[in-house]
């Protein structure tokens, strides 16, 4: 008697009736996790196949699985299977659901086709074997053929997808550090990371200072309870992608093109920027050689060269222009030395309890002046913003209609996108400058009035974070410093030296109100 390979047969004698049952492998396979969640699921091809292997026969000798993403490519499972039905000579039997389950490519099936295995698509009710009629293979191909061309077509629409959804501003990949994907009606957005997204925003911060390497903010991190892949210290490498990545300024790049994302930002561009200039003028080793508190903030006044410190007798510390633009004659001075005249810098802006006190009645005076400015301002960047934000989908409809051509729609698009990324900014800049101003603006001044109480006591490092918030320049000439006062220090320094304050009340007032106020503010608290 003849059983077929896929069937069970029954053989009877006079002693006793007994029933070969033939083995089979299972194979099930989704390309994507949005496949996994509907009618392609595993669980649903695996109950599919298990019915069918009952209701025909078949014992099953495995099941084989894969599910493919961007992220995890490959399909160990296909290989797994292949070797098996290799290693097993008694198993030569494929259950799956149709042909675009099995082959990913061509290869695919000339590997299976060199082993000539039978294989049952369930769903297409369709069994392929090296008995198959050459019309059955001539099919086979075509099916084969219409696969790949459908996982193509697939893979170009996902892209397309992808592409799009950059272009309205969501990203449209895995979350990057410190967010995480949610659910928001029928759409996914990113939402900031409770745990992460404050130490990543603290670590732009620290390092814009230039007073902390890759590697210290690394450990801050671990110590804050930020943990790498494998639960330990983040790498500097992964410290730095962090730092140059664009994203966490609310923008972001999807193949090689900068999109205004719809996710809230961590650090302002300002930020940012100060960061990238860091990272391009020190860079991770020379961050971790620094080892003088005041190297790089000093300029030489002879040649415009930056001075730079040494080690001599290995215990006294020197400072000296480097000579990048040849020999500089201007002489050494020694680190206590330069210390006595960066103090003077500071007392420079130094004011006493009486002025502080009229300045602060004078900020209580103009306070509401100033809240109702920035919410005007706010009132009007917005009104703005949705304006904008109407042209983009009225111009993406018309698009969709064929009333305008694509070209047109990505230059405009990209156009209106663009202001509102500036509006964005200045919309952070307004809400930040509109918080408690009498209170921030005292913050300034008490630092101007107990600035030489702060730097006693103090390291190096912190007595730099202090000069840098008062000055922007500081010119040695061999013998004494000269100083350019950032705002508003340069009008403490110009009243502090005529004794005569109510010309400059007003400068002072006004820059109180403008934008750079309260990121000042920020710093100081």
């Amino acid at each position: 008697m003849i059983v077929e390979p896929h069937q069970a047969g029954i053989f009877s004698s006079p002693e006793e009736v007994y029933v070969v049952m033939t083995a089979a492998v299972i194979y099930a396979r989704v390309s994507s996790k949005e496949q996994e969640q509907e009618v392609y699921s595993i669980p649903a091809q695996l109950s599919l196949l298990r019915g069918y292997a009952l209701e025909r026969g078949f014992t099953i000798a495995r099941e084989f699985v894969d599910v493919e993403t961007a992220k995890h490519a490959g399909r160990p499972g296909f290989e797994q299977m292949l070797s098996y039905i290799v290693s097993e000579d008694a198993c030569n039997v494929i259950l799956v659901e149709k042909t675009d389950r099995l082959y990913r490519n061509l290869r695919d099936y000339v590997t299976l086709d060199e082993m000539k295995p039978e294989i049952h698509f369930v769903k297409e009710n369709f069994i392929f074997s090296e008995n198959s009629h050459s019309s059955e293979r001539f099919l086979h191909g075509i099916k084969v053929l219409m696969a790949r061309n459908y996982i193509d077509n697939l893979s170009e629409e996902t892209r397309k997808g992808m592409l799009e959804k950059a272009r309205q501003g969501t990203w449209p990949s895995a979350a990057p550090a410190g967010y995480v994907n949610v659910e928001v009606g029928d759409r996914r957005r990113l939402a900031l990371e409770p745990d992460r997204a404050p130490i990543i925003a603290e670590m732009f911060r620290r390092y814009a200072t230039g007073d902390h390497s890759l590697t210290a903010l690394a450990d801050w991190a671990l110590a804050q309870g930020y943990r790498g892949p494998r639960g330990g210290k983040l790498k500097k490498g992964a410290v730095a992608g962090i730092l140059h990545n664009i994203f966490y300024t609310g923008r972001f790049l999807w193949k090689d093109v900068e999109y205004q994302g719809d996710h809230d930002p961590l650090v302002s561009m300002e930020v940012f920027q100060t960061v990238q200039g860091v990272l391009a003028e020190h860079g991770p080793e020379a961050m971790q050689k620094r080892e003088f508190a005041y190297s790089g903030l000093v300029t030489c006044a002879h040649c415009g060269c930056k001075l730079t410190a040494e080690i001599k007798k290995r215990k006294y510390v020197y400072y000296h222009c480097t000579g990048n633009k040849g020999a500089c004659p201007k002489p050494y001075i020694r680190e206590e030395d330069l210390e006595g005249l960066l103090l003077e810098v500071l007392q420079a802006v130094r004011i006493d309890d009486e002025v502080l006190a009229w300045i602060r009645t004078a900020l209580i005076d103009s306070s509401h002046d100033q809240a109702e400015y920035h919410h005007s301002q706010l009132a009007l960047l917005r009104r703005r913003h949705t304006v904008l934000q109407n042209n983009i989908e009225g111009a993406y409809e018309d698009k969709l209609q064929g009333h305008i051509s694509e070209d047109f729609w990505a230059q405009k698009s990209a156009d209106w996108r663009e202001e509102q990324h500036q509006l964005l900014a200045k919309i952070e800049l307004h809400q930040k400058a509109d918080e408690d101003y009498t209170e921030a603006g005292c913050r300034v001044l008490r630092l101007a009035s107990g600035v030489s109480e702060l730097w006693e006591g103090r390291s190096p490092k912190s007595r730099r974070e202090l000069l840098n918030i008062v000055q922007s320049n500081l010119l040695f000439d061999g013998t004494s410093l000269t100083a350019t006062y950032s705002k508003p220090f340069c009008w403490l320094a110009e009243g502090q030296e005529s004794s005569f304050w109510l010309p400059i009340l007003d400068d002072i007032r006004n820059w109180f109100c403008s934008q750079s106020f309260a990121m000042l503010a920020r710093r100081i608290a």
